[in-house]
């Protein structure tokens, strides 16, 4: 990477994305139990299906820094265990094993094939094993297939053959599948056509004339070598193949799945076809002919069954019988195939059926979805059709067959996971006044798409929320007994009094406990083994379990101002700034301390630590005081309350808490002291158990209310609970063991403690205003929450009310009957009963139809309705293309909405017989829209933008400026400016950046005097635009639709001179460089994230936060741009960069700097995904980085969750 760089960028992804391109099924860690693995681009994940609860959770993902274009799990034979294997773009082949004992993904081979890239002579497109784990064959989509041999060592380690070639020169793949033919010979399934004729004819007969093979290639594990061993030609429309299961399970074979039919093949044995089941119902074409897109086999006890889903999402059940000997027992023959109408499904990417009775579908687009079987569609009255009454021959017509779909009765959907693919567009907006923005997207397509808002905070679930009689200061809970597993009392302090509440099956009022209730209380505390401690203000009150109460009161004139306690030691502050320091005695009595210390300062606040296992007592008390500062005094017996260390604070401390935390750092727990302070700012330091000294602080601003800290429990993990003006969680993250700070999305808190019963083993009770709640946190992978509201349409573009906390989404299907006509064909005369049936389309999809398009306009409501308001459908077979809000001068600056749109558009080649421009008015506070006019225009317009109280349009290659006429639309001035298409405009003042859809961006000015508008700057590069951004006036950010994220900038001189006053003729007149504008713009960076940048724009994250682009992907990623200040950092973090490349690399064998510089060498960028791998490195690796760069490992942890935590979550 060229250093000369002035400008360098810091790439984190905030959420990775949700499309899964592979799902695979196997025992990866070894036990009884399935999980599923799936590839979402360049992301590995694990995730543990849970059959008791109908859940999947995520139990480890993973960056490969590669494309994983296919995974296959296999198990060696009498082996218990599932190991992946990875076809990506490294040109090796990865065998990875999970280890669930670390929860890490580890390397066991990787065999370099070929070239790196995605090519089509270069295998990893395919990947086929053989099911009793001999062998695999890994096959490119044209030319080479290598097969590998797999077995293990006398050491039970597994072994991998060199490569054994299948090569055909001039042959297409197009699919591929191990054969289940027990322990004979492995073989593998290919279909095939061989181009070598098409190459040669010019006429074109020999391409229509072509054959698409089935061919058995089989490996000879005795010679070692692959032969070809049969060849017989199928359906030309074949896309897919499916293993039927072989040896003493089943007759061996494949299915093969063409166009409208279905056939079973296999060596020596005759085939046997079914053609697929179409609709039937008034709005659906009887001609269609439907393809299958996904498919699985299940084998159970003795039988048998595949599910196959057609491109509607229909699930069909196929089922073989074969030929029975004399005593009743199936032979190696196949009888018939028969299929039948299962359920419908979302459109599958795959289809897995777990043992324990469930089916996960990684759909194609929208949330994944977990179902239980019911029952297996045996017992039901649809049609089953066989084969006996099809022929066999794929050139023979025959009859069509139709079924009715009908809602979902074999399987129930137990859990949707959250996917948000294809995302669409995206906007980072503040709609609900918190201190942090909030992100709203649309994604999805057809009717499973949907508006999202993600707010970044843990799930809360309520348990309970209880009105008190008045409003109480603070909440405790307690055990009476140290062995107690559950609390017993709830403890909740008022200005005037103290109530004990008893945790039973109900929560009730109790008075004989011991506790003092007429007045506030500071600390309650299970002290011993069976004693309760009260601090009050007067005094500290020691319930013993025979009820008996010991007191010991304040000197007199002062009072208790703050209070610790653990279960054998209690500290209080005296307003006099003394502390008093209490022990309990072998008798279990407490004892005084003889000395007092005072204090320089009024105590504010005060900490002692839990005591650690296997001792007496907690080492330190934290003492924090007005003066701004916290002191560590020691409490061990020979120097107690003498002073250890002091750190000097911003504000005086609110809350103090010392807590033993997992730590990613040394890999253990470490002590740290958790700071509040009255500006609401949190401070985390560790605490040397040894010395007492404090070091590695790091801070985060919570909100403007003073911090309170609590120490809670969460998934058996200690954590703090943090409050301000909104409640925080501090924990670890479950996976890189990285101390993470979470809001919850919950009401604001006012104190807080832990809380556990019969009922809710772990949660919390908490107090808000008046309120008594508790409530229990069950997730902590995920910090991002999403709340979804469904479209109609798949949704193109959206844009916000300049006011008002609305938004409107324009939304178009093609190839989807509109409205009207699917009216128009259910009210005909030619329905007859049971056609006329609507089913609902987010289930079942849209009626589709060739040419046609169904398009509306919406209105959204976010924030206070939480759904659509108004929907605006669109007539005459026109689809939306483009929306902006925009601000007439002519109308007094009133706001319209203004609709591109495209008549009987046609995508591919690109063809309209009109477009048009609609303009809408805001009623009733933008939650209405009214229509004014519309005005033709040759082309659809496919960017619009609101310019100096105008409209700007980009139809076609022409930029136009129009104006609010009262009949249509008046054009007041248009220029070419692309060579092909605009597809998006931005604006700064009176300079325009007009992106082309195929070459780059062109910088325009707009001269108001002499009305012309004149492109002064463009690019040397040929940049498929997909989205841009001004980051300032003279840089612009974009993606392009290759998956690159680039900033370009303007040469200075260029700049100043297209804003020079005057009539612009010297930019008219200039000379032009290679038929393009005079000037050209500069590449400042350049980054390959691998996924399509949808949107892009210069944005806050987090209250207090600095400027950073946020950039979202089309398979659902989030991500974030962080530009660095210093040129020290840039070197730190380059340098990290590097040692990771070769200390942590990628796991499919990838490269990691040619990954990122996949189309253009990187610039400018650092890899903030590759840094945060170095928490999960081992402590040797990390020391000797950190002694490389001169760092402790502890520092530059703290470098890297810096990088993160000041700007996003």
């Amino acid at each position: 990477m060229a250093t000369t760089s002035s400008m360098f960028m810091y790439s984190l992804t905030i959420q990775p994305p949700t499309s899964v391109t592979q799902a695979i099924l196997g025992q990866f860690a070894g036990t009884k139990e399935q999980q599923i693995v799936t590839a979402s681009g360049s992301r590995l994940t694990i995730h543990r299906p849970d059959p008791t609860q109908g859940k999947i959770t995520t139990i480890l993902s993973q960056d490969v820094f590669g494309i994983i274009r296919t995974l296959a799990a296999f198990r060696l034979a009498g082996s218990n265990k599932d190991y992946i294997i990875i076809g990506s773009d490294s040109g090796r082949i990865t065998i990875i094993e999970y280890v669930p004992a670390q929860n890490r993904f580890n390397r066991l081979h990787l065999e370099t094939f070929g070239k790196s890239g995605v090519r089509r002579v270069i295998p990893g497109q395919y990947l086929a094993v053989d099911p009793k784990g001999r062998a695999c064959l890994i096959a490119s989509a044209e030319k080479n297939k290598l097969v590998y041999v797999l077995n293990r060592n006398a050491q039970a380690e597994l072994t991998i053959s060199s490569p054994l070639e299948a090569h055909k020169p001039q042959t297409l793949v197009f699919a591929l599948v191990g054969l289940d033919v027990g322990y004979e010979n492995p073989v593998f399934a290919v279909l095939e056509v061989d181009y070598t004729e098409c190459d040669q004819d010019p006429t074109g007969q020999a391409f229509d004339e072509v054959e698409k093979s089935l061919v058995y290639y089989e490996l000879d594990l005795g010679l070692n070598h692959v032969v070809r061993k049969w060849s017989d030609p199928v359906d030309r429309t074949a896309n897919m193949l499916l293993q039927v299961p072989g040896g003493g399970d089943g007759p061996s074979g494949v299915l093969v799945c063409g166009l409208d039919n279905i056939t079973y093949r296999h060596l020596n044995q005759e085939a046997f076809r079914v053609p697929i089941p179409r609709r039937r119902g008034a709005t659906e074409n009887p001609e269609r002919k439907r393809c299958i897109v996904a498919g699985v086999m299940h084998k159970m006890r003795g039988a048998f069954f595949f599910l196959l889903q057609s491109e509607d999402g229909d699930l069909f059940k196929v089922t073989i019988d074969m030929i029975e000997d004399d005593n009743g027992q199936p032979t190696g023959e196949v009888k018939k195939l028969k299929i039948k109408y299962f359920d419908t499904v979302p459109i599958a990417s795959n289809l897995c059926i777990l043992k324990s009775g469930f089916l996960f579908v990684a759909s194609e687009t929208g949330n994944h979805h977990f179902y239980q079987f019911e029952k297996l569609g045996d017992d039901d009255n649809e049609t089953e059709y066989d084969s006996d009454s099809f022929p066999a021959d794929p050139t023979e017509p025959y009859s069509p067959i139709y079924f009715h779909p009908r809602a979902a009765e074999n399987v129930n959907l137990v859990e949707s996971i959250d996917s948000m693919n294809p995302q669409l567009d995206c906007k980072v907006a503040n709609l609900t006044d918190e201190d942090a923005p909030q992100i709203y997207t649309i994604c999805g397509s057809g009717a499973r798409s949907s508006f999202r808002m993600l707010k970044h905070g843990l799930e809360v679930s309520d348990i309970v929320d209880s009105e008190l009689p008045s409003v109480p200061a603070a909440v405790w809970t307690t055990k009476i007994t140290r062995n107690d597993e559950y609390d017993a009392y709830i403890v909740l302090s008022f200005d005037n009094g103290t109530l004990v509440l008893s945790i039973g099956e109900t929560v009730e009022e109790v008075t004989d406990t011991g506790f003092l209730s007429s007045s506030s209380t500071l600390a309650v505390q299970q002290l011993g083994e069976d004693a309760l401690i009260q601090v009050h203000p007067k005094g500290i009150r020691h319930i013993r379990a025979d009820r008996r109460v010991n007191e010991w009161p304040v000197p007199q004139h002062r009072s208790i101002v703050a209070a610790t306690t653990n279960e054998r030691q209690v500290a209080v502050a005296l307003s006099s700034g003394e502390i008093v320091y209490f022990e309990m005695d072998t008798d279990g009595s407490l004892a005084e301390y003889d000395e007092k210390r005072e204090m320089s300062g009024t105590v504010t606040c005060l900490s002692l630590g839990e005591v650690p296992e296997g001792r007496v007592r907690s080492q330190f008390l934290a003492v924090g005081c007005d003066d701004s500062t916290v002191r560590i005094l020691s409490l061990d017996p020979d120097s107690t309350l003498e002073n250890k260390s002091v750190q000097a604070l911003t504000s005086a401390p609110s809350a103090l808490s010392i807590m033993a935390m997992p730590d990613s750092t040394s890999g253990g727990s470490t002590l740290y002291l958790h700071i509040g302070l009255y500006s609401g700012v949190y401070l985390r330091t560790v605490l040397d158990e040894v010395t007492g000294e404090l070091s590695d602080t790091r801070t985060r601003f919570l909100g403007p209310k003073p911090a309170k800290l609590f120490k809670v429990s969460v998934k058996g993990e200690p954590a703090v609970l943090a409050l301000s003006s909104r409640s925080w969680l501090g924990y670890s993250d479950p996976q890189t063991k990285n101390f993470m700070l979470t809001p919850l999305s919950y009401v604001p808190l006012e104190w807080g403690s832990n809380f556990s019963s019969e009922q809710c083993t772990e949660g919390m009770v908490g107090i808000q205003g008046q309120n008594l709640r508790i409530f229990s946190i069950e997730k902590l992978g995920n910090n991002l929450l999403q709340q979804s509201i469904p479209l109609t349409y798949t949704p193109r573009k959206f844009v916000r009310h300049p006011e008002y906390p609305l938004f409107y989404t324009i939304e178009s299907d093609n190839n989807t009957l509109s409205i009207e006509t699917k009216q128009k064909l259910l009210n005909s005369e030619a329905v007859v009963n049971g056609d006329g049936i609507t089913l609902p389309p987010e289930e079942f999809g849209y009626p589709r139809a060739q040419g046609h398009w169904a398009s509306c306009i919406h209105v959204v409501d976010p924030i206070n309705a939480k759904s659509t308001l108004q929907q605006i459908d669109l007539t005459d077979n026109e689809a939306a293309t483009t929306i902006a809000a925009v601000s007439f001068s002519s109308q007094s600056d009133e706001t319209f909405l203004v609709v591109g749109t495209g008549k009987d558009v046609t995508v591919s080649p690109r063809t309209s017989s009109a477009g048009f421009i609609y303009i809408y008015r805001f009623l009733e506070d933008g939650k209405e829209l009214e229509f004014i006019h519309k005005t033709k225009t040759e082309q659809p317009p496919t960017a619009l933008l609101a310019f100096q109280g105008r409209l700007l349009a980009g139809v076609g290659t022409e930029l136009r400026v129009y104006d609010l006429g009262l009949k249509q639309l008046l054009r007041k001035c248009q220029a070419q400016v692309v060579p092909n298409l605009i597809v998006g405009l931005q604006t700064q003042g009176s300079r325009i950046i007009v992106s082309d859809v195929q070459e780059s961006i062109v910088y325009v000015v707009y001269k108001y005097q002499e009305n012309q508008l004149i492109p002064f700057v463009d690019d040397v590069v040929a940049r498929w635009v997909t989205c841009t951004t001004m980051v300032d006036y003279e840089t612009a950010a974009g993606g392009d639709k290759f998956g690159n994220l680039w900033l370009l900038r303007c040469p200075q001189k260029a700049s100043e001179e297209a804003d020079e006053d005057g009539s612009g003729a010297h930019l008219v007149h200039e000379r032009q460089y290679l038929q393009g504008a005079p000037n050209r713009l500069a590449l400042m960076c350049h980054f390959y994230p691998q996924d399509i940048p949808t949107s892009i724009q210069k944005t806050q994250l987090v209250a207090g936060g600095r400027d950073i682009l946020v950039w979202t992907g089309l398979q659902g990623t989030l991500g974030i741009l962080v530009p660095f200040v210093s040129r020290e950092d840039v070197d730190f973090f380059q340098t990290l960069e590097q040692h990771l490349r070769g200390e942590e690399a990628p796991l499919a064998g990838r490269d990691h700097l040619i990954y990122r510089s996949y189309y253009v060498p990187v610039k400018g960028m650092i890899d903030g995904d590759l840094c945060e791998r170095y928490s999960l490195l081992s402590n040797d690796k990390k020391q000797m980085i950190a002694g490389e760069l001169d760092r402790s490992v502890r520092e530059i942890e703290r470098k890297i969750s810096d990088m993160r935590t000041r700007v996003a979550y």
